[in-house]
């Protein structure tokens, strides 16, 4: 059983996991630096699950070329 509050991430459409991951990365920093030790565990595993859900429909997906790791090693050389 999950440890939040919501719709499950596997009944979501595209276009709302899309809205629901945006949101819950827009409040992560909040709930990090003011939220109680169980608004922040519910906020962590809901994430992982809107993330989890994403990742296993897009398993293919293609990380930009800048957000990898050689590509933040060519933009460190660079500065």
């Amino acid at each position: 059983m999950a440890d939040y509050n919501g719709v499950a991430p596997e009944r979501l459409d595209d276009r709302l996991l899309i809205k629901e991951l945006e949101a819950i990365h827009r409040t992560r920093h909040e709930t990090l630096l003011y939220g109680s030790s169980d608004a922040l565990r519910t906020h962590s595993s809901r994430m992982a699950a809107l993330e989890g859900e994403y990742l296993r429909r897009h398993p293919q997906r293609r990380p930009a070329p800048g957000r990898t790791r050689a590509g933040a090693r060519a933009r460190a050389a660079c500065v």
